[in-house]
Parts: C-alpha cells; sequence; structure tokens
C-alpha cells in the first residue's frame, strides 16, 4: 500500500488513537516518521516510541499519553504538505499558541522544534504544529 503524505497517515493515526482512548498506535517505520515521533517523545507530548518487527515489516509502537484521562495532545496538524510546502527562516519562526505549543522543523541537523531552530538560528520545513 502506497501513501502520498505518510506523515499525515502518522499525525492521523496518533489522533484517531487518542481520541478512541487508545494506549498504543502502531505506524509503518520510516526515519523521518521515527524522528518526528522521538521529537513528540522528548517534548513530552507522548510516553515512548519502539521500533517493532513483525513478519519481516517494521512498525513503530507509540505509546499514547493521558492526563487526567484527557489527551495531552489536543491539536495535532499537518503545515507543510507534498502538494505545498512551507519553509520559514528561523527569524520568521512565530510561536504556537504563546508558546505552549510547538512547530516540528525538518532542517539541515535534522528535525527539532521551534525553539530549537530558534535558538540554533535553523530555519527548514515546517512539518506540523503540536499543542
Amino acid at each position: 500500500m502506497s501513501f502520498q503524505d505518510p506523515i499525515a497517515d502518522c499525525l492521523t493515526r496518533i489522533r484517531n488513537g487518542l481520541m478512541r482512548g487508545k494506549s498504543l498506535v502502531f505506524v509503518p517505520h520510516s526515519k523521518l516518521k521515527y524522528e518526528l515521533v522521538s521529537v513528540l517523545v522528548s517534548e513530552g507530548y507522548l510516553k515512548s516510541c519502539n521500533k517493532i518487527e513483525e513478519d519481516k515489516k517494521i512498525f513503530i509502537e507509540i505509546e499514547l499519553k493521558y492526563h487526567n484521562e484527557s489527551p495531552v495532545i489536543k491539536e495535532l496538524k499537518r503545515i507543510s504538505k507534498p502538494s505545498l510546502r512551507k519553509y520559514s527562516a528561523a527569524s520568521d519562526i512565530k510561536s504556537v499558541k504563546g508558546g505552549l505549543g510547538a512547530f516540528i522543523i525538518s532542517t539541515n541537523e535534522g528535525l527539532m522544534t521551534d525553539r530549537d531552530a530558534k535558538l540554533r538560528n535553523i530555519g527548514g520545513e515546517v512539518l506540523c504544529e503540536v499543542f
């Protein structure tokens, strides 16, 4: 099965899992998606992520995070799409919801949040917004 936008598929699986109250979500593995999920784990939006292999297929097992039975992630939105890429210089990066959320940015030094990109003065492709 081929996807037009595998990152959007990953974000949608996380959103759907949160809406249904699931504790685990499985996503087909790729280096970019694993790095994206790892950034979300390091920022505290998800509990954990692991690579697992079943029947010669590799998946990312994502453990979702809840606080008082409510999802930690309120909003997870794809910004840059294959049909319309969004790039931003370090000086042009705005904060999400007054600094409460984060943009995940793909830079030449890897994926990072908007705060890290501003500190390092690096711009890049704005992949998604999380709040």
